[in-house]
Formats: structure tokens, C-alpha cells, sequence
């Protein structure tokens, strides 16, 4: 039996007990691993193997070299641990609070286990309270402060389920299960450590909960606490580190993760989109737009990450294609955050930016913790002026993840339109700190140190060449520090950024006042080193355009021309164009 068979069998055994405990999202993710593992070609013809079509140019996208299906050299893989069942006494009775809990009387499937000692069934009861205890939750925040204000409402039920499994730990008499509903409730009462240990404690005895390793994932905020982890080396951490490389901004380890696993689960709709999200966090959108566009046409009903397809069609102003996938969502289930959100940004293009906000609002009210909403909302309160609102916006995606730097930027946006260049400065360098290969953040802090309250021209200068080196495509950064070093009198270096912005502007084929501008500066520099001949050359370019441009061109070349002869010329700057 070869590794993929292996893989298969587990995951089909993992489905199985995730769905007998009701961790359907945890289910969904090992189903669609499940259908990505590549079929032997001998086995499976093209008609019986679901994501053929498509897959090749996927996978030739996506790999630089052939991955082979083997544990990645030099790394031996533990053996599956074999969780023991339940002995079957409590079977009616579980069976009973499984259809209570499927129709989500919560506390009706708690109640039916209340005296049933099984693991199966301990676990169902805690979790059963647990997800009450969420959902009353939000029924106060809806009933007494809306769905988008600060609120220190909590879980009501998390002290009696931390009692209970703390004492099932000790005693030794807790499944992986339990860990891991141990470890969520230790999270969300913030006694991360202890989290972190129950949670490894529940992956390393059940690998294949992928809930457990997620929330494990978000209590790995540093490399250093990443390193500490005492994790087994099933094939499930594979997973885990690529997607905690992915979140600490890792984008090369990430990539190398998913490149290996992509060799095993080739048609794995959930890895194409991970390799999307590292992708965009590289601003690489073409590579991301095709990567969307196969995954839609392998499954035309995701709702899953197209908001982060919306986000690149809106990056690059594609309105006819964001209308498509905003209708397409909308009559997927247009009760989801995703869709919402998709939706928002397809108005947002539009310019319609009240109806814009009016979605993302839906989408807090479906999901009042989601990110992209925080987020797109303040952009949106920008757009509109009122800064209050989208400084409360982002505050409260910072709330939810302190590392977003979208959330830090956007304050930095905000607090600068405010004339308080100070704070701005503040957020901008945590939007750095947290991304610091984004060349935008770079050229908004530089423009911070430019404002007339600070003035900081050296430290501008610092932040533009930042940008430089970070691949700067709206090509500002070279643009500022020909124009800067020309203010201060440092020719020399002028020269070498406007000859640096000349040769990026050609290479891509832009015109524009850069463009006029920057060879009016190298003519005038050319002909007062005497180097004539190159000064013409940027005079006759000059002479393709129309207007005072081309007058002034004229005229300049004329200068240049008598100075060769020997004659006396006009200083033709001392005039205005």
C-alpha cells in the first residue's frame, strides 16, 4: 500500500469520527483533502477523476519542479495514532442529542447526555453548552448594544466547562476531543499558554482535527512560540506549518509547504487557495486571478476566500468580472460574510459608497469577528470623509487581529487626513512592522515625513528607497528621490534616480509629466556639463509632444545648439514655460 492509499484511508476514518462529533467545518476540510489526493492514472480515466480538466495548468502554475509523493527527504513521519471508541452504552442516547444538536437546540442535546459518563458523550454535552453559551451571546450583544459595538459580554457557560474538562485532564479520563474544547475555552478566557499546551496535548493524540490546529495556528503569534511547540511529525503538521508560515508573513517557507503538499493532494481545492492567499500577500494578482478563475470553473458554487478574488478584481478595476462573482455569490447564499463582502466591494468600484458600507455592515451582523469587513469598512469611511467612523472601524479590526496591517495603515490614512501626521507616523510604522515588502506603506510614511509639522526630508528619503527595493509599481519612489535630491542641491543623485525612473518608465511603456519632466532635467543637466550630444537626445524626445512642452523643447534645443557653435545664448529658464 503505497503513501496516497494510507492518506486515504485515515482521512476517510477522520470524516467519519468528525462527523459522529459534530465538528462538521473540521469534517468539510478532511473531505475536501479527501477528493484532492491525486489518483493513480492507471486506476482513474480522466472521465472518473472530478477535477481533471484545468488541473494541469494549476499544478504547472504552482510548481517550479516536479514534486515527487514521498516524505520530504531526511524527515520520517510518525504513525497514525488509533483513538479507542466509546464503549456502546450510551448509544440511544447520543444518537438523540446528535439530532437535537444538528437542529441547534443546543442545550436540548446537552440536557439528553446529563448523565451519560462516555467520552463521545462528555464531549457532545460540553461542546453542546459551549456553542449555547456563544449563541446567547450574540442574541445580548444584537439586544443591547447592536452588532458592531464594543461589548465585554462573554460565554456564560466557559467557567463550568473549564471546571469540568480541567478535572477530566487531570484525572486522564479526557479524549483529544476534550483537549481540544479544553484548549478553546482556555483561549477565549486569554490563558493562551495553557492553550497552547492543552491544544498540542489534542493534535499530537488526534492529527486530523483540523479546528484544533487552527486554533492552535492563532495562538502562534511569533516564530520563537511556532519553535517551542513539541508537535508530532504526522503528515498533519505539514499543513499546519505552511499555514503559520502564511499567517507570520513566511511567504517563502509557505510556499515551499504547499508546493510539496500540492504533490500529494494535486486537485485540493483548499491548498490552490492557500497558494492564492500567499500569492496576494505578494501583490502578485495576475498569478491570483488565474488561480481563482480554475478554482471557480473546478467548483462553480465556492463561497469560501472569494472575497479575496473580489479584492484583486477591484485592485485592478475589473467591474464586468466583479459583477459576475457578486452575482454568482449572491445567488449562492447571499447570507454569508464572503458574499457580503463581495458584494461591498463590487458598490465600492462603483463609487456607490453608502450602499458599500451598507453590506459590510451585513456582513458583521453575519459574522461580527470577521476581518475583511473591519477593514473594507474603513476604507470606505475614508472614501467618504469621515474619519471617526473609520478610525473606529479599524480599531476594531485590530481588536481581532493585532497583526493586520491593512487595519494599521488604514489609521495611518486616517489620523494624516485628520493633520495629525504624529500618530499617523505611529500606525504607518506598525503597518511596516507587520508587512515591510509593501512598497505603499513605505511611500505613506515617507509622505508623513514630508508634512510641513515634521519635515524630516532625510528620513522621507530612507522610506522611499524602502519603497524602491520593494518593487514599486505605481513607481513613485524613484520618481521622489530624483525630485528631492534635485531640492537639495544633490545633482549627482538626482541624476542617477531620474535616469533609474526614466529607464523603469520606458521598459513599461508609460508617458505622463514624469516623463516630461524627467527629461527636461537631464537635458538641462547634459548641457551644462557641455555633453551636448546627450542633452539633444532628450530634447528631440521631447519634441513628440504637443503643447508648451514641445515650444519649450524647441527652444532649449536651440540653446543648446548655438553653446556647440559658440554663440551667445538666452538662459531660456529664466522664463516660464
Amino acid at each position: 500500500m503505497n503513501l496516497k492509499d494510507n492518506y486515504r484511508i485515515e482521512l476517510r476514518a477522520a470524516i467519519r469520527q468528525l462527523t459522529d462529533r459534530c465538528l462538521y467545518a473540521a469534517s468539510k476540510w478532511a473531505g475536501e483533502q479527501l477528493v484532492g489526493i491525486e489518483h493513480d492514472p492507471a486506476k482513474f480515466t480522466p472521465a472518473n477523476t472530478r477535477f481533471q480538466r484545468g488541473s494541469s495548468s494549476i499544478r504547472r502554475r504552482f510548481r517550479s519542479s516536479e514534486v515527487i509523493s514521498t516524505p520530504i527527504a531526511g524527515v520520517s513521519y510518525v504513525s497514525t495514532p488509533i483513538m479507542e471508541e466509546d464503549e456502546i452504552v450510551d448509544g440511544d442516547f447520543y444518537l438523540l442529542a446528535k439530532s437535537y444538536f444538528d437542529c441547534r437546540e443546543y442545550r436540548r442535546a446537552a440536557h439528553a447526555l446529563r448523565d451519560q459518563g462516555g467520552k463521545k458523550s462528555v464531549f457532545l454535552r460540553c461542546y453542546a453548552l459551549y456553542l449555547a453559551g456563544e449563541k446567547r451571546k450574540e442574541e445580548e450583544l444584537m439586544e443591547l448594544e447592536g452588532p458592531l459595538g464594543k461589548s465585554d459580554i462573554v460565554n456564560r457557560e466557559l467557567v463550568s466547562i473549564e471546571r469540568e474538562l480541567s478535572t477530566f485532564r487531570k484525572n486522564g479520563t479526557i479524549d483529544p476531543f476534550g483537549l481540544y474544547l479544553y484548549g478553546l475555552v482556555l483561549k477565549e478566557k486569554g490563558n493562551g499558554n495553557l492553550a497552547r499546551t492543552v491544544l498540542v496535548e489534542s493534535v499530537n493524540s488526534y492529527p486530523w482535527n483540523w479546528n484544533a490546529w487552527l486554533e492552535l495556528q492563532s495562538l502562534c503569534t511569533t516564530v520563537d512560540i511556532l519553535n517551542s511547540l513539541s508537535l508530532n511529525n504526522h503528515w498533519m503538521k505539514e499543513f499546519f506549518l505552511a499555514n503559520v508560515y502564511q499567517e507570520l508573513r513566511m511567504h517563502k517557507e509557505s510556499l515551499s509547504k504547499y508546493d510539496y503538499l500540492h504533490g500529494i493532494f494535486g486537485f485540493s481545492n483548499y491548498i490552490q487557495a492557500q497558494i492564492a492567499k500567499v500569492q496576494y500577500s505578494l501583490r502578485e494578482f495576475d498569478l491570483v486571478e488565474g488561480i481563482f478563475e480554475d478554482l471557480l470553473r473546478n467548483d462553480p458554487y465556492r463561497v469560501e476566500d472569494m472575497d479575496m478574488y473580489s479584492n484583486v478584481l477591484y485592485a485592478k478595476e475589473c467591474s464586468s468580472a466583479l459583477s459576475y462573482l457578486a452575482h454568482r455569490v449572491f445567488m449562492t447564499d447571499k447570507y454569508r460574510p464572503e458574499s457580503c463582502c463581495i458584494i461591498g466591494n463590487y458598490y465600492s468600484l462603483k463609487g456607490l459608497h453608502e450602499k458599500a458600507v451598507l453590506y459590510f455592515r451585513r456582513a458583521l451582523k453575519l459574522d461580527r469577528n470577521y476581518l475583511s469587513a473591519w477593514t473594507l469598512m474603513g476604507h470606505e469611511f475614508i472614501e467618504m470623509k469621515n474619519t471617526p467612523a473609520a478610525v473606529d472601524a479599524y480599531r476594531h479590526a485590530i481588536d481581532i487581529n493585532p497583526s493586520d496591517y491593512r487595519a494599521w495603515y488604514g489609521l495611518g490614512q486616517a489620523y494624516e487626513m485628520m493633520g495629525m501626521p504624529f500618530y499617523a507616523l505611529h500606525y504607518f510604522r506598525k503597518s511596516v512592522f507587520f508587512q515591510p515588502n509593501d512598497s505603499r506603506l513605505w511611500i505613506a510614511m515617507a509622505h508623513c515625513y514630508q508634512t510641513d509639522q515634521l519635515n524630516m526630508i532625510d528620513e522621507a528619503m530612507k522610506c522611499y528607497k524602502r519603497a524602491a527595493n520593494c518593487n514599486d509599481r505605481e513607481s513613485i519612489a524613484l520618481n521622489q528621490l530624483a525630485k528631492l535630491n534635485a531640492d537639495l542641491g544633490r545633482t549627482e543623485e538626482a541624476v542617477y534616480y531620474y535616469k533609474k525612473d526614466l529607464e523603469r518608465m520606458e521598459d513599461e511603456e508609460r508617458e505622463g509629466p514624469n516623463m516630461v519632466e524627467t527629461l527636461f532635467f537631464l537635458a538641462k543637466y547634459f548641457r551644462e556639463q557641455k555633453k551636448f550630444e546627450e542633452a539633444e537626445v532628450y530634447c528631440t524626445r521631447l519634441m513628440d509632444y504637443t503643447g508648451p512642452e514641445k515650444e519649450r523643447a524647441k527652444s532649449l534645443l536651440r540653446g543648446i545648439r548655438m553653446e556647440q557653435t559658440g554663440a551667445p545664448s538666452m538662459d531660456i529658464e529664466r522664463f516660464p514655460p
